[in-house]
């Protein structure tokens, strides 16, 4: 198991469980679908391993789109 994911530093790093699974699927998208190239030095990692580095050496942070609140619009007006 990666050492990393038994502590809660890197759920708390990223808000939650939830947004922490939903950046490494997207990286791990990234690096095994899109072809792209890891930030920091493979040395043998796992794809898995190379993206939770990433994220504690913060080579990587989300970016959340917000939603619009019902009945506004993009630039705050109420319909």
């Amino acid at each position: 198991m990666i050492e990393a994911l038994r502590s809660d530093e890197i759920v708390k790093k990223l808000g939650g469980r939830f947004k922490l699974c939903a950046l490494i699927q997207r990286r791990m998208k990234e690096l095994v679908v899109d072809g792209a190239r890891p930030l920091i030095e493979r040395d043998g990692r796992t794809d898995l391993e190379l993206v939770i580095e990433e994220i504690l050496q913060d080579k990587i942070a989300p970016i959340w789109e917000t939603e619009e609140a019902p009945g506004e619009s993009e630039d705050g007006a109420v319909l």
